[in-house]
This record gives C-alpha cells, structure tokens and sequence, in this order.
C-alpha cells in the first residue's frame, strides 16, 4: 500500500458511501486515490473480505458500484473517527478503471468553477439516470453553458433532503414511481414549502390521464413521457433555461405542458428567486 499512496494521490473529498447489502447504511470516504479509498464506517470487516461499494457525490459523479478489499480496520476515537482502509483486488481491472476515473473526475473538479444552475435528477435506475445526467451535461458544451449543474438522487426521500439543503437547485426533473417516497409524494412536499413554490419541476412519465391530472394541480411545469430519447430531455431543459432568461418559445414537441398551464408569455414572469413559475400551490395533503 505505501507504493501505492506514492503513486496515487489522495483526494480529501467527502464522497457518500452505499452498500449493496445494506442499503439502508449511509458512510463516507475521508480519502480516496486511484488504488483505494478509505471509509468513515461502524461496521465490522476483516482484512481481506470483499464487498461492494455504491460511492457518489452530488454534482460531481452519479452512483459507481466498486467491488472492494478489506485493507485495515482503524479503531474509532475521540478524535479520530473509525472507518476501513480498501483497495480495489488486482483479480478485477475493470473495477480498478473505474475507481481511477472516479479520482480523475475529482481532480478536474477541484478546478471548475461552482454552477449557477442546479438541475436535480431523480431516477431510481441508475444506469438510466447516468444516461440521462450524461445527456445534460452535453448541454454545457453544445450550448456553451459553463455554470450547468446536474445532480442525481436514486429515490424521492434522498431527493427531499438535497432539496432542503443549499445551494438552491433551479430544476427538478423527476421519474414517478420510486422507493421510498414517489415523484408525486416528493412534489406535493416541495409545493408546500414556500422557498420552493416556483420550483420549475419536470416529470418523466408512463402514467394516464388520472396521474397527469394529480401532478398538474401539484403545480408539474412539463412532462416527458417514456420512452425518453435524450435529445427530448435536453431541448426540454434548453426551452426552461430560455424561458427564464425571457426568451419565449414554444416548448419542445416531446414536452407536454399540463392542461392548466397558462400560455407560455407566463413562463417569462419570473418570481424574485430567479426560477419559472408553475401554477398555484395546493394544499398539502392531511
């Protein structure tokens, strides 16, 4: 290990960590390189067992599953939170590529500058919300949006507690069905918080009429309906920003807007916070 840390510098970045045998545990990274990561944990392992990592960070990198070794265990202290030392087994070249583009993708970060509009995305299959952040994050390239921010929740109660927290994000774009707490449940709650009334919010969609006639009285700016081809859920975003910036077009032909939406000349009156308006706020459910 001591060759390797000589190798590979250490990343001090707090990552969350996830595990695919306890999903309901929650720890962190205190530091990572391209050969191995160390995890804040109270969990038990023995030198040498192997388990599997889910590591993310909001904004900076989706959920990437990593098979990994048990190094050390260091005991907790006063001090010093306890946690275990782990590398990525020599046997699994794939997993290792992918822990050394996690470290790149954490050195390059260090140098960009902080976004100026947040996208959150909350999609429980994580190999289609990839897809979907890949396909936003082309937009600061094809559309020369530096400050494009998009981040990537796996269920709705995740979604509630990044939205609770700052920086504000600016766009919701949110499947329906997922555990723990539904899109529908997640806006309902959103639209009961004052910060969040004009929160544009984006609904991706397999549902009928009785499900898109729930989320238009919750206020839903547009829908997508699944399948979602990805050029559709960027021209969506790229209408919204437009829209905030008061330029007015017509939303993309993918986009439904709900049928109490106002004629887009609406989407231009811009409350103070700077987002698209949506319609009137509902009562919160008893």
């Amino acid at each position: 290990m001591s060759k390797e840390r000589r190798a590979h510098p250490r990343f001090p970045l707090v990552l969350t960590v996830q595990y695919l045998d306890a999903e309901a545990v929650l720890d962190y990274t205190e530091n990572l390189s391209a050969s191995g990561l160390f995890v804040r944990t109270e969990r038990v392992f023995a030198p040498g067992e192997r388990t599997t990592l889910v590591v993310s960070f909001p904004q900076l990198l989706e959920p990437v599953e990593l098979v990994v070794e048990v190094v050390r265990q260091r005991d907790g202290e006063p001090s010093t939170p306890g946690g275990v030392a782990v590398r990525v087994p020599d046997d699994l070249p794939d997993h290792r590529a992918k822990l050394a583009e996690v470290a790149r993708r954490i050195a390059t970060a260090a140098r960009l500058p902080e976004p100026n509009y947040r996208i959150l995305l909350v999609e429980d299959n994580s190999l289609v919300a990839q897809m979907y952040a890949a396909a936003l994050r082309r937009l600061s390239d094809t559309d020369k949006i530096p400050g494009l921010g998009v981040e990537v929740c796996n269920d709705g109660a995740a979604a509630w507690d990044r939205l609770l927290r700052k920086p504000a994000i600016d766009l919701l774009i949110t499947d329906v069905f997922m555990p723990i707490l539904s899109g529908v449940d997640l806006i309902e709650r959103l639209r009961a918080e004052p910060a969040m009334e004009h929160l544009p919010v984006v609904v991706i969609t397999s549902g009928g009429e009785k499900e898109r006639a729930e989320l238009a009285a919750l206020g839903v700016t547009l829908y997508l309906h699944k399948p979602v081809k990805y050029p559709d859920l960027a021209d969506t975003v790229r209408f919204l920003l437009r829209a905030r910036q008061g330029k007015v077009t017509s939303p993309p032909k993918a986009a439904v807007a709900p049928p109490s939406e106002p004629n887009p000349k609406a989407l231009t009156d811009v409350p103070p916070v700077g987002s698209v308006p949506t319609t009137k706020k509902p009562a919160p459910r008893g």
